[in-house]
């Protein structure tokens, strides 16, 4: 796993530097999501789930590589992952916090111009004084501690193993 991040990270390294366009990084996502099915069975299946987490790449983004990562190593580890998918609005995730009572409502995104939903995402989540229920977790290439805190989520994870090291402090109660 630690291979396909690093292979991930030059891609995205090129393409910012203009060196890979939008076919490449594409195909690098398709080759990323078999890999990651290639995988996914190889990771034990946990005897008791720990907690839920509802999971998505936020509305106007379609990038779930880093989503999909974190939701296999959250299953892996013990929790119950609920994946609303890629480019979902705030009232899906809204909804989805209503319907599932998770501890843990996870956002990614991987543009820039798209990151701000997930404030959006935490402002319904306070209007209908549900943001006190549970932790948000977000993260992305353009995700900084910063945004997170300027936002109102609880963390911003700068990898997939360091969020999922998160959720289960969470969970066990650790901060």
């Amino acid at each position: 796993m630690k291979e396909l991040k690093k292979a991930l990270g030059e891609i995205g390294d090129k393409y910012e530097k203009g060196e890979y366009f939008l076919s490449e990084l594409v195909i690098s996502g398709e080759i990323a999501k078999a890999a990651l099915d290639v995988l996914k069975p190889h990771f034990a299946e946990p005897q008791q789930k720990l907690g839920k987490v509802v999971i998505g790449t936020v509305e106007g983004d379609i990038h779930d590589i880093g989503k999909n990562i974190v939701a296999l190593f959250l299953e892996s580890r013990g929790f119950e992952v609920v994946d609303l998918g890629v480019d979902v609005p705030p009232k899906e995730f809204v909804g989805a916090v209503k319907e599932h009572e998770p501890q843990i409502l996870a956002m990614s995104a991987l543009l820039t111009h798209s990151a701000p939903v997930m404030g959006v995402v935490i402002s319904e989540l306070e209007k209908v004084g549900l943001r006190g229920k549970i932790k948000v977790l977000v993260g992305g290439a353009p995700i900084t501690p910063e945004f997170a805190e300027r936002i109102g989520a609880d963390y911003a994870a700068k990898d997939a193993l360091d969020g999922v090291d998160k959720c289960l402090r969470w969970i066990k109660g650790g901060a």
